[in-house]
């Protein structure tokens, strides 16, 4: 049974979240990439999409998963909530970016931009310890018969 996050773990998963940029969105089990967007306070994930992507046509308060691989920040993560389409223009001008624009011809005020928001419920979460240290751990572990120290993993309930 994997254990419950305690208030580090917590914070460590958000802290990974906020600098990883992108992931799986999942719906029915069809997987999209995408660029995600934190709010840690209401424990929410926003995405930019455009109306009549498959997303945006089967977000309707669903449940969805997204998924993470990130070996850089050391972040692997299934993350499951409901997602909703969104317009809220706060959170547009909070998101909205260089990358974003490149997709709308008429930017932000593009009648086809569209939020997605997840509201998170679950994720089941590994934290790894990168770089030199998860190599040290695996070196270690090949000489001593020991398992490596590579990290933790985790649930988080939102």
């Amino acid at each position: 049974m994997t254990q419950l996050a305690d208030k580090d773990m917590t914070e460590t998963f958000w802290d990974r979240l906020e600098d990883c940029r992108t992931g799986m969105l999942v719906i029915e089990g069809r997987a999209v990439p995408m660029s995600h967007y934190v709010d840690e306070n209401k424990r929410e994930l926003w995405f930019i999409t455009a109306k009549g992507t498959y997303m945006a046509e089967n977000a309707k308060g669903g449940q969805a998963h997204y998924v993470l691989c990130n070996d850089k920040e050391g972040l692997y993560a299934s993350l499951s909530g409901r997602l909703t389409p969104e317009i809220n223009k706060e959170k547009l001008d909070e998101y909205w970016s260089f990358i974003a624009a490149s997709w709308y011809e008429d930017g932000k005020q593009d009648p086809d931009v569209l939020l997605l928001k997840l509201s998170l419920d679950y994720g089941e979460v590994w934290t790894s310890k990168g770089g030199a240290k998860f190599f040290y751990e695996v070196a270690k572990a090949n000489l001593t018969d020991d398992k490596p120290d590579v990290g933790e993993h985790f649930e988080v309930r939102f």
